[in-house]
C-alpha cells in the first residue's frame, strides 16, 4: 500500500492515469472526494497547529513535523490513487479499480452481462464479499452504494488485500453512467 500511495503520486505528476491502451477511463471518485478532501485540510491545519505548539522543543518538533508531513503526503497519494487509476472499458475488458488496493480485470469472454444496477447498505460498514442467490458477490462501495453490476459468465478469481478470492459477480461505483455504459455496448 506504501508504494502504491507514492506511485499514485508519481502518476499524478506526471499525468499518467493508469488507463490500458485502447481503453477509456471512467473515474469513480465524487461521493468521496469531500470527505478526503475534508481529512486533508484536516490533517495540514493539524501539522501548523503542532507545529506552533511546540516550536520551542526541537527534539519534539523535527520528528512530529516529519511524521505530520508523511500523514498527509500518504493522504494525498490515497485521493491520487482514486484519481489516477480509473475504471477501464476497452478492448480487452473491463478494469475495476479502487484506488491504489484494487484492480481487477475482466476479460470480456468472462463477461455475461453488466448493467446498471443501484445497490444501497443499510449497513455503515458493508462486507466487500458477500454469498447470495447469484454466487460470490464481491461490492466495491462508494459511501455504501454501488451503480453498476457485472455478471460473469464464470467464476474469476480476483487479488484483494485480504487475500485471493473466486467471485461470480462484481458490483462497483461509476461517475459518468451513461459513457460507461456506452463503452460496453461498443465491446460487448
Amino acid at each position: 500500500m506504501e508504494i502504491a500511495v507514492w506511485r499514485s503520486i508519481y502518476r499524478f505528476v506526471l499525468r499518467r492515469p493508469r488507463v490500458p491502451a485502447g481503453a477509456i477511463g471512467f473515474t469513480y471518485h465524487q461521493p468521496v472526494l469531500p470527505l478526503l478532501i475534508g481529512f486533508l485540510v484536516a490533517s495540514a491545519i493539524e501539522l501548523v497547529a503542532v507545529d506552533l505548539l511546540v516550536k520551542q522543543w526541537p527534539l519534539v518538533r523535527i520528528p512530529l513535523l516529519v511524521v505530520g508531513i508523511w500523514g498527509l503526503l500518504w493522504m494525498l497519494g490515497l485521493l491520487l490513487g482514486y484519481l489516477t487509476r480509473p475504471h477501464a472499458v476497452g478492448p480487452e475488458g473491463i478494469r475495476v479499480r479502487e484506488g491504489a488496493e484494487i484492480d481487477i480485470a475482466v476479460p470480456w469472454e468472462a463477461v455475461q452481462s453488466v448493467a446498471r444496477v443501484e445497490q444501497v447498505s443499510e449497513v455503515s460498514r458493508p462486507a466487500k464479499m458477500a454469498d447470495t442467490a447469484d454466487g460470490r458477490v464481491l461490492s466495491l462501495w462508494m459511501q455504501q452504494a454501488t451503480n453498476f453490476e457485472v455478471v460473469l459468465a464464470r467464476p474469476l478469481r480476483v487479488r484483494l488485500p485480504q487475500g485471493v478470492e473466486t467471485v461470480d459477480v462484481l458490483r462497483f461505483h461509476a461517475d459518468e453512467v451513461k459513457g460507461f455504459m456506452s463503452a460496453v455496448r461498443q465491446h460487448i
